[in-house]
């Protein structure tokens, strides 16, 4: 395999952009829960088997989630790396009390905004935030670009089963549009409510239900006009979507279907009319757990060539071999700086 490098060589510089970290106070607070007993099945089934599993891919994340430092800049350079966007791991601050959220938010955006002014040229910050908090979350938004330098929002899906399209969340969203600033909307485990039979057949985590769950949250924002309340607003979203550029077509023609028959009286007619249009305009996809060329290209051509973007997911998935994949995909060297790097440059303002 060729060796790789940073610094651009190959015609571009790799900009990772779904890449996560953890303060140890947040990893002791889930140890915390996990120990209280009586906890959401989604969070036990994720946190509680990377808190307590020695196998070695779980140990290897533990480590690499809770480094700022070097140990996190040798695997960048082992890959390729120039530039990590960071946000908060999943769950982040939403299986917590609004109280405690907002308090982990606060903490853990002041240490990664340290890292990032240690490591400028290296990091770039995500700003954590509990939407539950209601006007602290939109103040913390505020604090943490203005003053923090943070790049975007990083909103790790459903709060206590619960999703953005609520008004009571609205100061979260209102804060993004107006600091101009993205909310990556990263996945969790589905919420009770949803989860059961994924649990009962290994489907609940990265495999299945993450995408399934927040696929369903990006289209809720959707079709309950979010876009139309915050038409500056824009969302990250990984995984090529979680597969919702290649539901298009049908999206639109049964969210159509659905307004025209009256189906739903909470449902209405969209400003921009169909779903794919929102998509287009107020979505941009990494590829984060898919080095796919097919579905890279796809949702170039569906999406848009702008709107789609490099990402890791550091140290979720991270085998150097997918870079190289990546590299070699055939694509125009325009297109593929784009990709991996012009993207990101403008979307987080780098």
């Amino acid at each position: 395999m060729t060796e790789l490098k940073t610094g651009g060589s190959q015609g571009y510089l790799r900009i990772a952009t779904e890449e996560a970290f953890a303060p140890p106070e947040m990893i002791e607070a889930y140890r915390k829960l996990l120990a209280a007993g009586d906890v959401d099945p989604g969070f036990y089934s994720l946190m509680g088997f990377y808190i307590n599993s020695q196998a070695e891919r779980p140990r290897f994340i533990f480590d690499r989630l809770q480094d700022l430092g070097e140990l996190r800049l040798a695997d960048m350079d082992a890959r390729g790396i120039d530039r990590q966007v960071i946000g908060l791991t999943a769950p982040g601050t939403q299986v917590m009390t609004a109280e405690d959220g907002h308090a982990l938010s606060i903490l853990a955006n002041d240490r990664l905004s340290e890292a990032c002014r240690k490591y400028p040229d290296r990091f770039t910050g995500m700003a954590a935030v509990a939407p539950h908090a209601g006007e602290k979350a939109g103040q913390e938004i505020e604090r943490a670009v203005s003053k923090l330098g943070m790049k975007a929002v990083v909103i790790n899906s459903h709060i206590h089963g619960e999703y953005l399209d609520d008004p009571k969340f609205g100061a979260t969203l209102e804060a993004a549009e107006a600091m101009d600033v993205p909310i990556y909307l990263h996945p969790q485990t589905p919420p009770a409510d949803m989860i059961r039979p994924m649990l009962e057949s290994g489907l609940d985590g990265a495999i299945f239900g993450f995408g399934v769950e927040t696929g369903m949250h990006a289209l809720r924002l959707i079709v309950k006009g979010v876009f139309d309340r915050y038409p500056k607003l824009q969302v990250i979203i990984g995984h090529m979507g979680e597969a919702l550029p290649y539901w298009m077509y049908r999206l639109d023609f049964m969210h159509q279907a659905g307004i025209r028959a009256a189906r739903y009286d909470f449902l209405k007619p969209l400003k921009k009319e169909k779903v794919s249009n929102y998509l287009k305009e107020n979505f941009y996809i990494t590829n984060s757990g898919v080095a796919w060329e097919p579905a890279i290209k796809f949702a170039q051509q569906v999406i848009g060539e702008d709107r789609v973007l490099y990402a890791m997911d550091f140290p979720y998935q991270c085998p150097p071999e997918e870079v190289t994949i990546l590299d070699n995909m055939d694509m125009p060297l325009e297109t593929k700086k784009k990709f991996f790097q012009t993207n990101a440059e403008r979307v987080f303002k780098l």
